[in-house]
């Protein structure tokens, strides 16, 4: 009992962790405004790791490996955690091989998971409040994921159905990253 309390407060915690990390890192790569309540809120919850790291990695514009690499290890991390709180104890190149491609499945499935929360919560602001303050930071973090989808699939009746599309193609596609690693996702 006391394991499965550590796993899901782990669990927790490095979900909210990868998941700023993650939107620091797609608004740098989107050249987004963090001078807004939550670009602040996001800077200083994450700039522990993000500064050292782009010592590191340096600060390019695009994909910043100083958010997705801290990211990542976090996801590591939390498997190796709970592979040990579970007593999975193997050879050490075994685990730490499983450990890294749970890992990085992990980390590609709650960057999807993150892409369907933002889509979700801009189409929710859309119907509701699309003046809200942070509607333009919501929908620039969605707009290259849906722009390929608007371009092909014109609004019908004035409703423009390319989020429902793009939560159905990130959905598929949260499936099958799962099914690639079943047995190590599902200690999680």
């Amino acid at each position: 009992m006391f394991a499965g309390l550590v796993i899901l407060v782990l669990n927790a915690v490095g979900s909210f962790i990868t998941s700023l990390l993650l939107v620091r890192a797609l608004m740098r790569w989107q050249r987004l405004s963090f001078i807004n309540p939550l670009g602040h809120f996001i800077l200083a919850t994450t700039d522990w790791v993000v500064v050292p790291m782009q010592k590191l990695f340096g600060s390019r514009s695009g994909l910043d490996l100083s958010c997705i690499v801290p990211a990542w290890l976090i996801e590591c991390l939390v498997i190796a955690a709970v592979l040990l709180l579970k007593g999975v104890f193997a050879d050490p190149a075994a685990l730490i091989g499983t450990v890294l491609l749970t890992g990085s499945v992990a980390f590609l499935i709650s960057l999807v998971r993150l892409i369907m929360m933002v889509v979700i919560v801009a189409a929710v602001l859309s119907w509701v409040n699309p003046r809200a303050p942070i509607a333009p930071l919501v929908n620039g973090l969605c707009r290259p994921f849906l722009l390929p989808l608007q371009r092909r699939m014109p609004p019908i009746g004035g409703v423009d159905l390319s989020p429902l599309l793009l939560l159905l193609v990130l959905q598929v596609l949260v499936y099958l990253l799962a099914s690639m690693a079943p047995a190590s996702l599902a200690l999680m």
